[in-house]
């Protein structure tokens, strides 16, 4: 389980198919931290260490992360958001993510608001009922409250910390972001749809 405060950036170092895998090899802040086993959220995907060096670590992405992620249109260089599993000790500062990804959503524009940035994206329609008003959202491992939603399209508020301390900053119109909804909204749906 996360919280959707990033605790760093990292870069991908090589990408390597294996059978319909994707080993996902990486360099950050936080490697020399990790150890084998481990769960990292990786733009809001839960994927589990496999391999630890000095300053690099690599994970496997199977086939059904790739088609539900946007993980396989990464390229050597991108960056990465990185968050470790929530300490049972610890403040839960943002939401609870579970690291199990949605969708994928569209960035359609990003305005600047003077010290500020409003992010607006699309999504696919049938996932509508998810996003409240206000809300909590999860958006390539970051959470955020929904500003604003209209049919399948929200945005979000990015304070100048998250900017410069997350991959959003390097967005551009037209790249895809990981979604995780709010788990809460997904239970009730479901509890109520066993009545």
């Amino acid at each position: 389980m996360f919280t959707g405060i990033i605790e760093s950036i990292g870069e991908v170092l090589s990408l390597h198919r294996e059978n319909s895998n994707l080993r996902i090899t990486l360099q950050s802040a936080i490697t020399p931290e990790l150890r084998v086993d481990q769960s990292v959220s990786h733009n809001g995907v839960c994927l589990t260490v496999v391999e630890v060096h000095e300053y690099a670590y690599s994970v496997i992405a199977v086939d059904e992360t790739l088609q539900k992620t946007n993980l396989g249109n990464l390229r050597q260089g991108d960056k990465i958001n990185l968050e470790r599993s929530m300490k049972a000790d610890g403040r839960l500062d943002g939401h609870i993510v579970q690291g199990h990804i949605d969708t994928v959503a569209r960035l359609e524009r990003t305005e600047n608001k003077n010290g500020s940035y409003l992010l607006h994206f699309s999504f696919p329609e049938n996932f509508t009922k998810y996003v409240v008003h206000k809300g909590s959202i999860c958006v390539n491992g970051v959470s955020r409250t929904v500003v604003e939603t209209v049919s399948n399209s929200f945005s979000v508020a990015i304070i100048p910390y998250t900017w410069q301390h997350t991959n959003l900053q390097y967005l551009t119109q037209g790249d895809t972001v990981n979604i995780e909804f709010d788990v809460i909204g997904k239970y009730v749906e479901k509890m109520l749809g066993m009545r």
